[in-house]
């Protein structure tokens, strides 16, 4: 009898063997309802033998095959498995991570009946104009009456499901399904009459990549912001399409907008479905479907994108490569932007990878020729660069963070008529509260932070682990009322703004205010219409979003990381200040960018300021190489945590030990620790570490997997939680 070998959702590495019935024929990748303790599970079979370790008696069958074939494509199963082993990571996990939930929960590989808007006879017939006190009505009705809006496109138009359902409480639109329908864009697919046309170094980067279509081929999309990267990625999406192949393009998680996916449905007459965090699950396993099926001509989507199956896959775009939002933080610690390389490779395709601030592990790899370099250096259109100055603080007297120069130019470009962004990567009101009686300062008990202020939700929160308690009216230490925040947030500098120029309109942007369904597109809308004129924000202000009025762009505080001891610090820093800078003057009008420090004379903003980020990527590339640092060297990283800051540490030590007891370890094998974590309390349990450098990525795997081997043999193995993060981006 045959024996199944099936992968469990659950966090150990190895397979379960079970019997295969006569009459349950399997593949692999294929679900299967198994026995596992009191409980059937759902598995994924991961291969089929005729043996097993345990003798044939003591296997339970399996109950039910879910599915005939696999509901994996060949080519994400293939990355799957490579990527379990070379992360070091459950397999179960690993395929249970790349499916649709609807999947995970047994549920059929085929998509519900799908539901949609539409606009009633009385929603066709009724005089637009007399919804114009509600003026999201009135944009929905107006959409209604082009064609059906299906449910799961809400999430991406500036009008949101309240004002739909608005619209139907008054009899003008209604909801209905159908059952999906497989439809062949292919037979119907024409190159878009109406284009940009190409200048000389966009139309070189177009061919070039088309040259090498039909076989593995990696690229540096190397653009300054408003180069216009993005109308590349369209040429080479046209020429892929007209092939009747299909695309996938990537964006960071805050960088997929509604102008963004307009851009993309508004260039091509072919399916573009889009997977985001605002579908439902029967919505998102729909999209998953009709990528397989072929049915969707593109995909454009986040991180998990990357694990959607294609029916033929003809390129793979990777927007803003090195976003830190590619690399997974929690669980699985992948890196996508990794992956869809070795994905592109796996299917002989070509792969974009686009930034105006390449990671510099991607300069390194332009450098061993791994990959091709193409640039763009002049802005689309008549953009021009951006005017940037550096404000000294020491000895000024500044109001909520600004300098008095600084607010001079803010008035002369508003009075232009132009817009504001006002940078500041600290949201809440304050980062601290502070009794000014007796230094007392709030602090999470769970955590090794600060409490941030939050006036306006009144209560104070760790922005760690999310627990939050009311503002105390007076100090818990000495009873005193003589509470102050300490510090800027970017809900204070809204609330000091208002009273300074009371005649503008002011938006905060960032995860506080944005946090409800659809909030980030209707503020992105406003933006766009004119209505906010000062924009206050924090990183998600910075991702590529196009802002044709806004000539004036200031980073307020940018001390905090000149002195990091994080050597990525300065990386980050450097892509951030790029990036937020390309956001002034994109649209033919002169930009400014102002730079608030206390330290004007750094190195790395001389560099930044008076020779730009290649000259800064160079330098940063010869001092790694220097100090044998990755790109240069190979890490892994692993933690530990507990509940008593007792264990972990032993545990690691003797994790330690281990591996320097390793036959597979040499002199160039660096371990670094057990030390504490940069945050060394979080959630209530202590987190000690140690990292593993070697010069050799190969060599360092075999290390890891030959210890990982052991390490239930270790007295401490059971006491602590332990994750392991390769290739890790933060400390």
């Amino acid at each position: 009898m045959s024996v199944a070998h099936v992968a469990l959702p659950v966090p150990l590495p190895r397979t379960f063997d079970y019997l295969l019935p006569e009459g349950i024929p399997v593949k692999a990748g294929c679900r299967v309802r198994v026995p596992f303790g009191k409980q059937e599970r759902i598995g994924i079979v991961v291969s089929v033998s005729e043996r097993s370790e345990l003798p044939l008696a003591e296997l339970k069958p399996v109950a039910e095959a879910l599915d005939s074939e696999p509901v994996f494509s060949s080519a994400v199963w293939r990355m799957l498995l490579w990527a379990a082993d070379y992360y070091h990571h459950p397999i179960g996990d690993v395929l249970f991570h790349a499916l649709p939930i609807m999947l995970r929960q047994g549920k059929p590989a085929s998509a519900a009946p799908m539901w949609y808007w539409f606009a009633t006879e009385q929603g066709q017939a009724l005089d637009i104009n007399s919804l114009k006190r509600s003026p999201k009505q009135q944009q929905a009705l107006a959409a209604l009456r082009q064609g059906k809006i299906w449910r799961y496109q809400v999430a991406e138009l500036e009008f949101n499901d309240a004002a739909l359902q608005a619209l139907r409480g008054k009899g003008l639109a209604e909801l209905a399904c159908e059952a999906p329908a497989i439809i062949d864009w292919r037979t119907s697919f024409a190159v878009p009459g109406e284009r940009l046309r190409l200048n000389t170094e966009q139309a070189t980067a177009v061919g070039a990549i088309h040259s090498a279509s039909d076989r593995f081929s990696a690229w540096l999309l190397a653009g300054i912001t408003g180069s216009g990267k993005t109308e590349v990625y369209l040429s080479v999406l046209e020429n892929v399409l007209a092939q009747g192949r299909q695309a996938l393009v990537m964006v960071p998680e805050i960088g997929l907008t509604p102008q963004t996916i307009a851009r993309f449905r508004q260039r091509f007459n072919a399916p573009v479905e889009v997977l985001h965090s605002g579908l439902n699950d029967s919505e998102r396993l729909a999209s998953w479907l009709k990528a397989k099926n072929g049915e969707a001509a593109i995909v454009i989507g986040t991180r998990s994108s990357l694990f959607t199956p294609f029916k033929d896959l003809g390129v793979i775009v990777i927007d803003e490569e090195h976003d830190s939002s590619y690399k997974q933080q929690e669980g699985w610690r992948y890196h996508a932007r990794d992956l869809a390389v070795w994905r592109a490779h796996s299917e002989q395709i070509p792969i974009i990878l686009g930034s105006a601030t390449p990671a510099l592990e991607t300069l390194y790899n332009v450098r061993q020729r791994k990959y091709r370099e193409l640039k763009l250096t002049k802005r689309a259109g008549n953009a021009r660069p951006a005017q940037q100055h550096v404000l000294d603080l020491k000895g000024q007297q500044l109001q909520a963070g600004l300098s008095p120069a600084l607010i001079n130019r803010m008035r002369q470009h508003l009075q232009a008529d132009n817009q504001v962004i006002l940078f500041l990567n600290r949201r809440g009101f304050a980062p601290a509260l502070l009794c000014h009686d007796c230094g007392w300062i709030a602090e999470c008990p769970r955590c090794d932070s600060y409490y941030t202020l939050h006036q306006a939700q009144h209560h104070l929160r760790c922005h760690h682990c999310d627990s939050q308690r009311p503002i105390p009216r007076q100090c818990p230490s000495c009873g005193s009322t003589h509470l102050v925040p300490v510090g800027l947030g970017t809900e204070q500098l809204e609330q000091a703004l208002a009273p300074m120029f009371p005649d503008v309109p002011i938006s905060r942007i960032d995860r506080d205010t944005t946090s409800r369904k659809g909030a980030l597109e209707q503020y992105l809308a406003d933006v766009h219409r004119g209505g906010a004129r000062i924009l206050i924000g924090t990183q998600m202000l910075a991702k590529g979003h196009h802002f044709p009025d806004v000539t004036l762009v200031s980073l307020l505080d940018v001390d905090g990381a000149l002195f990091s001891a994080d050597f990525r610090s300065a990386e980050r820093f450097a892509q951030l200040y790029t990036q937020v800078s390309g956001r002034a003057g994109r649209a033919g009008k002169q930009g400014e960018v102002i730079l608030q420090t206390h330290h004007p004379e750094h190195p790395l903003l001389q560099t930044l300021l008076y020779k730009g980020y290649d000259a800064f990527a160079e330098q940063a590339l010869a001092e790694r190489q220097t100090m044998q640092l990755p790109p240069w060297t190979s890490h892994v990283l692993i933690r530990a945590e507990d509940h008593n800051n007792q264990q972990a540490p032993l545990f690691l030590q003797q994790l330690r030990n281990l591996l320097q007891a390793s036959p597979l370890a040499d002199d160039k094998l660096w371990v670094l620790g057990p030390v504490p974590a940069l945050a060394p309390k979080r959630g209530g349990r202590w987190r000690w570490q140690i990292l593993l450098q070697h010069p050799s990525r190969i060599r360092l795997q075999h290390i890891v997997s030959g210890t990982l081997a052991l390490i239930n043999t270790l007295p401490e193995a059971r006491k602590v939680k332990w994750v392991l993060d390769v290739d890790p981006i933060e400390g």
